[in-house]
């Protein structure tokens, strides 16, 4: 089953690609047949352009026929193939489930009837397979070295006297040699008729892009070989040493300097601070100096003592109303009045609010000092979360179902979904009593299976989720299992296990 189902992922790979060819648009497919598909097929695809452009004069619509063409018929291929691979599987898999039991009670009687079941579930896929002969164009064989056409031909088993109740071990042994045989000869021909149909190479694909980098590649050598010393040049080493200064003095800058700075004021910042501008003393020593000219200067003018708790606000507004009286007759007020003394009070205040203004000021400067440091070095730090970022996703950038990102684990939601929509589409078949296509579905299911199964497992187990999923699965792929319990399963599936789970709701 292992081999079937290794081709039949070969197989859904490939349709998968056709038929996301076959869903694009004109220009794509016309991209695809010449420049998707090798040098070779460029070189022949641009001849014929330039050929239908000079006689027929309407080459794009030729050629997007031709792409359309080719696409539908490996779609066809493909198709018919997974159909008849798929039914196989289920056919192996019901027959050994079948003599799962039996075989452990009593296997010398049933192990013969096994092999003589699988043997002919091979003729019967023999006698399905049928393909368009243009397959068969090409020179090549599956086995060349013994001459035999590239046709699906099985060997079968030897007839056996019924009467007799057991096989020999050597009987056995060549049936079972047999059917390894059988399995080859299906990898050989599937092999053969993949190497038509299959997704192309990555380097096919991208072989331009590849070209266009070789190329740009070897002109970016020869100018650097032009440059080098080989050609008598110091271009490169001068560029190396301006390179390794500025790294150094970028380094210097906004590295080294600044952690130093914030080193420094984290855990020396009292011993390595000096004075600030204004002291706070000096600050109090300015405001009880105003506090006694005010309240020297309103028990005279009042005539009366005054407690000592009085606000300087209020003694302030005494000192205005007799400056305002004295003003009226300055020069003599300046010389026998409190002129004088009423304007050294209010140079007193605003010595206080400029000094005020001052202390604020340096202990707003005092506890920036880290702020600045760290200003210094934020491009230093936004150059490493760019790195981390690169770096994060390149070793993330894993987008197959057994990675670890959230493209990963949403490959591995939509292969449960998958599995969950072809055995909803295995009861439509059976309800609808078309059995070949119930086979093939419950086949495809399969398939889905053995997929997440291998993709799951490694998260799971991680999780201390794996025996329980694994039951799940198994239980999932039993044929006496009724449909809505399969998925009644799938539904849990979605909702407990965490390597089932969406990002967001993971704890």
């Amino acid at each position: 089953m292992e081999h079937t189902l290794c081709c039949l992922h070969n197989i859904q790979k490939s349709l998968v690609f056709w038929q996301s060819r076959a869903e694009g648009t004109r220009t794509q497919k016309i991209y695809f047949m010449i420049f998707e598909r090798g040098p070779r097929a460029f070189i022949d695809g641009t001849y014929e352009l330039i050929n239908r452009l000079v006689t027929d004069g309407s080459p794009i619509q030729h050629l997007c026929c031709s792409a359309s063409d080719m696409i539908s018929e490996k779609i066809a291929v493909l198709t018919s193939l997974q159909h008849y691979l798929a039914t196989f599987l289920a056919q192996v898999h019901l027959e050994v489930n079948k003599y799962r039991e039996v075989l452990t009670e009593d296997s010398d009687k049933s192990l013969p009837s096994l092999l003589v079941t699988i043997n002919s579930l091979f003729l019967k896929l023999e006698a399905s397979v049928c393909h368009p002969r243009e397959i068969y164009k090409s020179g090549n064989s599956f086995s060349t070295e013994r001459g035999s056409s590239c046709a699906l031909l099985f060997e079968k088993i030897p007839e056996i006297d019924p009467e007799r109740s057991q096989w020999t071990d050597t009987e056995i042994r060549d049936a079972t040699n047999l059917i390894y045989e059988n399995l080859q000869k299906m990898d050989s021909y599937l092999s053969f008729i993949l190497s038509s149909c299959q997704k192309p190479r990555r380097m096919t694909l991208y072989w331009l892009h590849y070209t266009c980098g070789a190329i740009g590649l070897s002109v970016c050598s020869i100018w650097l070989l032009h440059h080098s010393s080989l050609m008598r040049s110091s271009d490169i080493d001068n560029w190396i040493r301006e390179a390794k200064e500025s790294t150094a003095g970028f380094w210097k800058d906004h590295v080294e300097q600044p952690l130093i700075s914030i080193r420094d004021e984290l855990f020396e910042t009292f011993r390595r601070r000096h004075k600030g501008v204004m002291e706070v003393d000096e600050v109090k020593l300015t405001e009880d100096s105003l506090h006694r000219m005010l309240l020297a200067f309103c028990e005279q003018t009042k005539g009366q003592k005054l407690p000592e708790n009085i606000p300087d606000q209020e003694m302030l507004e005494i000192v205005m109303a007799r400056y305002e009286k004295e003003v009226m007759h300055p020069l003599q007020n300046l010389l026998s009045g409190e002129l004088a003394r009423a304007m050294l009070i209010q140079i007193q205040k605003l010595k206080l609010d400029l000094e005020t203004a001052m202390l604020e000021l340096d202990q707003i400067l005092k506890a920036n000092e880290i702020n600045f440091a760290v200003l210094a070095a934020l491009p230093a730090f936004f150059i490493s979360i760019l790195l981390i970022m690169l770096v994060r996703a390149w070793v993330r950038q894993d987008k197959s179902a057994e990675g670890r990102g959230r493209i990963a684990r949403r490959q591995r939601r939509l292969l449960v979904v998958e599995v969950e929509k072809r055995l909803m589409q295995f009861q439509t078949f059976v309800d609808q009593g078309m059995e070949d296509d119930a086979q093939c579905m419950f086949g495809l299911v399969l398939y889905s299976l053995d997929r997440l199964y291998k993709t799951v497992e490694g998260h799971a187990k991680e999780t201390g989720e794996w025996l329980s999923l694994r039951q799940d699965i198994v239980d999932i792929g039993k044929p006496g299992l009724k449909t809505a319990y399969k998925l009644a399963i799938t539904s849990r599936m979605e909702r407990m296990y965490e390597c089932l789970l969406p990002s967001s709701k993971r704890k």
